[in-house]
């Protein structure tokens, strides 16, 4: 098959379909098909998976509370069991993965899901790594704080950022994480930005009381990160939620540099060697 084929998973949270998907026409060397849940876990099934060459999340499904009925997650935080063995043999197989935005905590009490992103933002304060860490706060969407623009700084030399070696500027909802998962990532870029909560909203999720006295350290200001989950190499990013960034031609450089290196197989390799050297 020429080309790089993606399935793009989405639901559970209000975009601009036209915007959003206006971002994979011209992206040279990619056919984009967008489904979503829950007909997403029927194509995500081992034995239909295999077409795709990576997989695009911009779902935001499994958030216990917030009434996201639709996939069958029982608003347990955790996907049915049908779907976790489909994602589990994304990974075993080494498919590659690209997470936008909201869907970093799509399902945020499955632990594989919190393994796949590498990201420490949390819905409310609770335990982390073992560490008992405060809820995160966001900056844009739907609360007080709107979208800020920042610039967007990169941090190595990596195939994700080709034709971004200067970095760019967008507009677009942030989020204030804690530090500790940078440990175990490769950072792609950095927001120049004062990441403190006083910049940001509490937590959504979080019960009134914790909102009210909501705190949060000095956060990450990393905002584009690799990861590797099993075999698969990953490439997250905080910022895609509205359409001031998926017209940003920075961002969707970024995208299609992604979608293009989890597919290939020097970023198979890659993923594959570190988990290797993990066991």
């Amino acid at each position: 098959m020429n080309g790089t084929n993606v399935l793009i998973v989405s639901k559970g949270h209000d975009f601009d379909h036209n915007a959003f998907l206006a971002m994979f026409d011209g992206m040279g060397g990619v056919t984009a098909t967008l489904v979503q849940q829950p007909a997403a876990q029927v194509l995500l099934r081992p034995d239909n998976a295999g077409v795709y060459d990576a997989v695009l999340f911009y779902d935001m499904s499994g958030i216990p509370g917030i009434g996201l009925l639709h996939d069958g997650a029982n608003d347990t935080g955790v996907p049915p069991e049908g779907y976790r063995a489909g994602i589990e043999a994304l990974l075993d197989r080494g498919t590659g993965l690209v997470l936008l935005n909201h869907a970093t905590v799509s399902w945020p009490l499955w632990p594989l899901w919190r393994k796949i992103t590498g990201s420490s933002f949390m819905l409310q304060a609770g335990e982390l790594d073992g560490a008992e860490v405060p809820g995160s706060g966001y900056r844009g969407g739907h609360g007080p704080h709107p979208n800020p623009t920042l610039r967007l700084v990169p941090q190595c030399e990596h195939p994700v950022l080709e034709g971004l070696e200067n970095g760019f500027e967008i507009t677009d909802e942030i989020y204030l994480k804690t530090s500790g998962f940078e440990n175990g990532v490769t950072p792609l870029l950095r927001g120049d930005y004062d990441f403190k909560a006083e910049n940001f909203t509490p937590p959504p999720l979080a019960p009134p009381d914790e909102q009210a006295a909501w705190n949060h350290p000095p956060g990450s200001d990393l905002i584009v990160w690799a990861n590797r989950a099993g075999s698969s190499p990953v490439v997250a990013s905080d910022v895609g939620d509205s359409p001031a960034a998926f017209d940003n031609p920075g961002f969707r450089r970024l995208l299609g540099n992604a979608l293009r290196w989890v597919s290939s197989q020097e970023a198979r390799n890659w993923a594959r060697d570190g988990n290797d050297k993990n066991t």
